[in-house]
């Protein structure tokens, strides 16, 4: 039962209870030797009544709309929402419903629009931005000096593939060449470190990383989602803990 109700059941039991020794008492008094046998006056005492009654419930009332303003405590509900918010976003997971329920309780829903992107599909991991990267690294890398020997000998041809075969790619090149930042990125793929790998990437030329181009965007978005549940969450947290007025 919920401390409104059982105080105002508490409340109700005490008018009961002093009603029962009002009557009490007018039962005495009707007993008492030389008592007359006309009815006494209890317009005072109904009217004592009706007011012990009417406190009851006023108490009652303002104990039930104290209580409602702690379970409708919007700073406490803001805070369990961008916790969950948060939870989902760190996870992958996606969260459409949990940041609608933010936006209705944020000061600024504004700030929430870098998560909107990835409501329905989750934000992805490093690891997921990671193996997308390799996939790009292919059309990263420098065109091959072995294609100048199209159209050669035969004995060129051959000697072009058995160096394919045998040709291992360093990955822990040095240099700013496109070659050896193609193989650093390729290096911080493999350790799903998507951020030192967008890191290199930046370092190419626009027109040598231009097949990179919509997974840097998406890397700057994820950032810019994980930064906007962060704030969130550290804000709910900080207007719970100011005093109320």
């Amino acid at each position: 039962m919920p401390p409104s109700a059982i105080t105002g059941t508490l409340c109700g039991a005490a008018a009961r209870a002093q009603s029962d020794k009002l009557a009490a008492s007018i039962g005495d008094l009707k007993s008492a030797p030389g008592a007359t046998p006309s009815s006494p006056d209890l317009s005072a005492i109904n009217e004592r009544l009706s007011q012990i009654e009417r406190a009851s419930m006023a108490q009652s009332a303002a104990i039930a709309q104290e209580g409602n303003k702690l379970v409708d405590d919007a700073p406490l509900r803001r805070v369990v929402v961008a916790s969950l918010l948060n939870i989902s976003v760190r996870q992958g997971e996606p969260f459409a419903a949990a940041l609608a329920a933010a936006k209705s309780l944020a000061d600024n829903a504004d700030a929430l629009k870098p998560l909107e992107g990835f409501a329905a599909s989750g934000v992805p991991s490093a690891a997921t931005l990671s193996r997308e990267l390799l996939t790009l690294v292919p059309k990263l890398s420098p065109p091959s000096p072995d294609n100048a020997t199209t159209g050669s000998g035969l004995i060129d041809r051959l000697q072009a593939g058995a160096s394919k075969l045998v040709r291992i790619e360093r990955t822990d090149a040095v240099g700013n060449d496109r070659g050896a930042i193609v193989a650093r990125v390729t290096a911080a793929a493999l350790r799903n470190d998507s951020a030192e790998a967008r890191r290199e990437l930046n370092t190419l030329a626009p027109g040598d990383r231009s097949a990179a181009q919509g997974w840097l965007d998406k890397a700057d978005a994820r950032d810019a989602a994980l930064a906007a549940s962060r704030q969130f969450a550290d804000d709910a947290m900080a207007a719970l803990a100011k005093p109320r007025q």
